[in-house]
């Protein structure tokens, strides 16, 4: 059974003879779409109608454009400048013919007269090699959409669990500026979302103005930077409304990978109803 079904291979010389045997070989023995060109030009001219040409085998020399030229100006080109090129010449020359082929782009030679075992090998471990590249790239790409299918998934989690969640979530800058906030936030501070994201934290912390906030900033930065967390802090809120309202406030910061505060995590419970059922719950007891 043939192999490489698919593959496709362009062939480049301006012997007639040369052409029809690299097709004879190929056809004998793979199953592969082979293009010709009977010069440099011509095949630069197919090689951008087809980018997905797997291996070009290029003949040296050749009039008008030969094989260094032609292979320069495919590597130029971003649509053929990753397609593998070996080169067909009658010897190798010198080395620093050698040395020519390879800095222009070519990844092997092959020698004229044509070796059929050779040349069918040659060409066999590429196409080898490119199949497995793309087994390769298959399975990183499954990798990746299911590493982003779960990381959607997880996103979307934690999106559903800061939006349903009962207490104000903000995100702050380590300078006090509010970057983000959940629906929680939005309904105890009265203000929307568009709203909030861009203030500072003391625009909406009790007694603590804009003159303030960055003393205020810098005595928690100190406190997180000692501790790591401050949880359960009694405070207050001011609402749009002016309203004052108690909360029970905890903040944590997040640390960049130098180590550095990026973040600033702060969640608070609105203890108002809380307070009024504690009230309630006193007087009960001291009527009692």
């Amino acid at each position: 059974m043939k192999r490489y079904a698919g593959f496709k291979l362009l062939a480049v010389d301006d012997n007639e003879h040369n052409l029809f045997t690299l097709r004879a070989l190929v056809e004998q023995h793979m199953d592969v779409e082979i293009l010709e060109a009977r010069g440099g030009a011509e095949a630069l001219e197919i090689a951008q109608a087809h980018p997905d040409i797997d291996l070009i085998i290029l003949d040296v020399q050749m009039p008008e454009v030969d094989g260094f030229e032609t292979a320069e100006m495919l590597k130029a080109r971003r649509k053929t400048r990753d397609i593998p090129i070996i080169f067909l010449t009658a010897a190798f020359k010198t080395e620093e013919f050698q040395r020519k082929g390879y800095a222009v782009g070519a990844v092997d030679y092959l020698l004229k007269p044509i070796d059929d075992n050779q040349f069918l090998n040659k060409i066999s471990t590429y196409f080898r090699l490119i199949e497995k590249e793309r087994q390769l790239n298959q399975i990183l790409e499954e990798k990746v959409a299911q590493r982003t299918a779960e990381l959607h998934q997880a996103k979307q989690y934690l999106e559903n669990i800061l939006t349903y969640m009962g207490e104000a979530l903000l995100v702050l800058s380590p300078d006090g500026v509010i970057r983000e906030v959940n629906p929680a936030a939005c309904d105890m501070l009265g203000y929307a979302r568009d709203e909030l994201v861009g203030m500072s934290i003391g625009d909406v912390f009790e007694e603590e103005g804009e003159e303030q906030a960055g003393a205020f900033m810098g005595t928690w930065l100190e406190a997180l930077i000692r501790t790591g967390a401050l949880r359960d802090i009694d405070a207050a809120f001011i609402a749009k409304s002016g309203e004052r309202l108690p909360i029970l406030f905890s903040r944590t910061a997040v640390l960049d990978t130098d180590g550095a505060i990026g973040d600033i995590i702060c969640i608070a419970k609105n203890m108002r109803g809380y307070r009024k059922v504690a009230d309630a719950a006193d007087v009960t007891s001291a009527a009692g």
